[in-house]
Order: C-alpha cells, then sequence, then structure tokens
C-alpha cells in the first residue's frame, strides 16, 4: 500500500515538465474564467472543505503543491476522497508530460482506489478542460452518483455549440438526476424545447401543477421566439400534440399575450400557431380567418389566402 502521505512518493521528483510553472498557471486560470470563475475541482476542494478552492487551486510552483498536499493529507475526509483529489492532481502532471505519463493510473493502483472515483475524476477533469465529449464518456458510468448534476447540465448547455444541445440531453437521460436548482431545470427545460417539442412538453407533465404551468408557458414562448422558418416547424409540432383542457387554455393564454405585443414573439408568430392549432383541432370555420378571443372582443385575424395554382401550407 503506496504511503500518500510522502510527497515524493505521490509526486514526481525528476525534472520534467510542470503543470504548475507559469505557463501552466495561466491555462488553468483561462479555463476557470470560460466557466464563470468556477471549475468543477473547485467544488471538490469546497465540498471537502479543503481551504479555499481558488487559492488553493493551481498551486503555486511546488511549493505551493506541497502545502496542498499536506492540507489534503492533514483534512479529517476518507482516505479515498484524499486520493480522489491527488488523482486529479497526478492527471495535470500526465497531461503536461505526454500520452506515456501514467502516474494518476500508477497511484490508482497500488493505492487500491477504487474505479469509480477514478472515473469521476476523470470526467471533472476533463469538464474542467472543455473536453465535453470525454467527460461524458465518464460521467455517464453507470456506477457513479449524481454529483454535481445541476452544474454539469448548466455547463454543458450554456458552452453548447452551435446551439446543438446533444451533449446536455445525452447526459441527462443517462443519469435522468434530481435537479436541486430552478437555474438548472430552467436550462435543462430550454435545451429540451429548443430541441424537441414534443418531448419538453412530457418533460413538463412530470412536474406538479405550479410548474407543469410554468414550463409549458416557457415552451410556447419558445417556439414563439424562435426564427421564422422554425416556428412553422416547431408550431407545427406544438399544434398536433394532444393538449389537456388546462394546456389548451396556457397557449390560448400565451398567443393573446404575444398577439397584443407582449413578449418577444409578436403577433405574426402567434397568430401563425393559433391559425395551426385551430386548424389541427377542426375549430377553424371562416375559410382561413382566426379569432383570438380577448383581443378587443374577438378580434380576428384574416389569414391570407393561397395563391392560385398554389396550395396553402405551413
Amino acid at each position: 500500500m503506496i504511503d500518500f502521505t510522502r510527497f515524493d512518493v505521490v509526486f514526481p521528483s525528476d525534472h520534467g515538465d510542470k503543470p504548475y510553472d507559469p505557463a501552466g498557471l495561466r491555462s488553468i486560470e483561462t479555463f476557470r474564467k470560460q466557466f464563470n470563475g468556477v471549475l468543477f475541482f473547485d467544488r471538490v476542494l469546497k465540498a471537502l472543505e479543503l481551504g479555499q478552492a481558488g487559492n488553493a487551486y493551481p498551486p503555486k510552483g511546488e511549493s505551493g503543491l506541497r502545502t496542498l498536499h499536506r492540507q489534503i493529507c492533514e483534512s479529517k475526509v476518507s482516505s479515498h476522497h484524499k486520493l480522489s483529489v491527488l488523482y486529479y492532481l497526478l492527471l495535470d502532471h500526465d497531461d503536461i508530460r505526454g500520452q506515456r505519463s501514467q502516474l494518476a493510473g500508477a497511484l490508482a493502483e497500488e493505492s487500491g482506489l477504487p474505479a469509480k472515483f477514478q472515473i469521476f475524476m476523470r470526467g471533472l477533469w476533463s469538464m474542467d478542460r472543455g473536453q465535453f465529449k470525454f467527460a461524458l464518456e465518464y460521467l455517464t458510468h453507470p456506477s457513479l452518483p449524481s454529483e454535481f448534476a445541476d452544474e454539469i447540465i448548466s455547463t454543458l448547455v450554456r458552452h453548447a455549440e452551435e446551439s446543438d444541445y446533444s451533449m446536455a440531453l445525452a447526459y441527462y437521460h443517462a443519469t435522468q438526476p434530481t435537479l436541486q436548482t430552478s437555474a438548472a431545470l430552467e436550462l435543462l427545460f430550454g435545451a429540451l424545447a429548443r430541441t424537441s417539442v414534443t418531448e419538453a412538453l412530457y418533460f413538463a407533465r412530470r412536474h406538479p401543477p405550479p410548474a407543469q404551468e410554468q414550463l409549458f408557458r416557457t415552451l410556447v414562448t419558445s417556439v414563439l421566439d424562435d426564427a421564422a422558418d422554425a416556428v412553422a416547424t416547431k408550431g407545427k409540432e406544438l399544434v398536433s400534440l394532444p393538449l389537456s383542457a388546462a394546456e389548451e387554455k396556457w397557449l390560448q393564454d400565451v398567443l393573446v399575450a404575444a398577439a397584443a405585443g407582449e413578449g418577444k414573439g409578436g403577433s405574426k408568430n402567434a397568430r401563425l400557431v393559433a391559425q395551426m392549432r385551430q386548424i389541427v383541432t377542426g375549430r377553424d370555420r371562416g375559410g382561413g380567418a382566426v379569432a383570438l378571443n380577448g383581443l378587443g372582443g374577438g378580434q380576428t385575424f384574416a389569414a391570407k389566402p393561397a395563391k392560385a395554382g398554389r396550395t396553402a401550407g405551413w
């Protein structure tokens, strides 16, 4: 069994590249700034009460690393947690020393660190480096609890490229976490709404009535706020869904408010979606005229007739 309380046993004593030289410190701080000033390793250190996380990591040179190592060893957390933190630090060393370096793996093998701790720390290390694809391979492992799920989902949504939320949704579907904050719930639901209207609706239905209503209204607003070409597609998906009486009322409430100029969606998209819904439900009896009750005593918006020789469509 390795004596991890000895600094020279855990960390390399050769003259190879060091991860915490001035260039390495700048690189880590750059990653921290990308993530609103907080790395996942900062959260780990805070959870384990290992000093002021922002000051403890990255350690400044070898003296700073020795101080952090001593703090870790003197803390009152379990040996597995201490080894997990040291494992993360050794991932920094492996990264700077190249693919052939296996310092973290050697520590885990010699100390008997359970695989789930290794997998979790590799996942968090990859998140901190913006390597989200690799992070998901670790963080969706079935042996792991959904630790930091709110923060993981929030990070994946906020850093989605070109509105591609597939990684955030893949993590959610694989782990099925119970989110603890409204902010994370809103970000996840926004990603769902922009990806699949149907999936977002059924997600909303799994929540109690007050939250369900808020999520449903958010879904409709998301459709109305989308680009014109997307509104036609997502609007058609929305109005084709079987809605409950309550959902129908919420839908009409949002459409009326949007058509009246409340919110970013504007009247054009609201009229389009309202017309679609009336056609789908068979309530359109006016040759394309659409009534949005509540606007000036039943104001009617007439749909433009189709040009001769063409079929009107969505």
